[in-house]
């Protein structure tokens, strides 16, 4: 390896398993001394085990690189205070953070409880603002010190969430919040030296195989391996990526590329009467284009933007 990411100091969460445990290895492997985050629960967010983070620190180490276990809950605020505080105690600072911890209560909307919905938004949505707000003043007060940043934040968002999939309205809502969380924190946090971005990867892990990703054939499984989504996340994490902020990657082994988000589409002239409204949207919706499927292509069944 080239070393792309020497003596960077970066968390990430969820790290013990599926895609966050590639982040993980592939960033020590260039360079980076890394706090290995995993609460070690179910994929419904269940339980806990330190086991999965402390086998991924085992690796690393064995192979010659710096890592520490975390078990802290991402959504907790006294828990991601913790984890920032690991990092700059162990390693003497902190460069990135790589917000990759989530479960899933896949329910449709009719059928879902409070718990399933509060659960999705507690750990992804609040599990990204958490680590994040505590990194965010860690660079602030040095930047007020006089200190020069060059720090990261990765998000990790969903083509769930930027295009939308039936039977995810908890976990699409968080990830939507993700990539505006997103471009609003990177806004903010520019003037600091610090960027932030996010990924929309796709990937077979336990999260996903039965969404119909275990049925995949071998070509398939290969493409969805999440070992795809980490050289992105390394680069982003690397000092390489620091022109780039505000945007949101999707990653797999059957794509890279970059998501264009909400832009104002067709417009017409202002209307006070709501009898006139109906021939306004009619005539936006003419020329409007069809909202995209989760592979980004247009949307040509239901849910599509059309005449009336």
């Amino acid at each position: 390896m080239s070393g792309l990411c020497e003596g960077r100091v970066a968390i990430v969460t969820g790290a013990g398993r599926g895609i966050g445990r590639e982040h993980a290895l592939m960033l020590a492997s260039e360079g980076a001394k890394v706090v290995v985050n995993d609460l070690g629960g179910e994929i419904d967010g269940t339980g806990g085990d330190l086991s999965p983070a402390q086998e991924v620190v085992e690796v690393i180490t064995g192979s010659g690189g710096e890592a520490i276990a975390n078990g802290d809950d991402v959504s907790s605020w006294e828990g991601a205070q913790r984890m920032v505080n690991m990092a700059v105690e162990t390693f003497g600072g902190l460069d990135a953070v790589v917000n990759n911890a989530g479960i899933l209560r896949d329910r449709m909307l009719s059928n879902m409880t409070e718990a399933e919905w509060d659960a999705v938004i507690q750990v992804h949505l609040k599990g990204t603002f958490a680590p994040s707000r505590w990194a965010a003043a860690y660079w602030r007060e040095r930047a007020k010190a006089g200190e020069t940043n060059d720090a990261r934040i990765i998000n990790t968002s969903s083509v769930s969430g930027i295009y939308g999939n039936p039977g995810q309205t908890n976990y699409g809502a968080a990830k939507a919040g993700i990539a505006a969380f997103t471009i609003i924190a990177a806004q903010e946090l520019h003037r600091y030296g610090v960027t932030v971005n996010a990924i929309a990867p796709g990937a077979l892990t336990r999260m996903t195989e039965n969404l119909g990703m275990g049925e995949l054939d071998e070509a398939g499984k290969e493409a969805m391996n999440p070992r795809w989504i980490a050289p992105l996340c390394t680069w982003l994490v690397s000092e390489e990526s620091a022109p780039v902020t505000g945007r949101v990657f999707e990653a797999s082994g059957r794509v890279l590329g970059v998501a264009e988000m909400w832009r104002r589409g067709p417009t017409v002239d202002p209307v006070d009467d709501p009898n006139e409204i109906g021939p306004a949207i009619k005539e936006l919706m003419e020329q409007a284009a069809p909202n995209s499927d989760m592979q980004g292509a247009p949307i040509t069944g239901p849910g599509r933007p059309t005449p009336f």
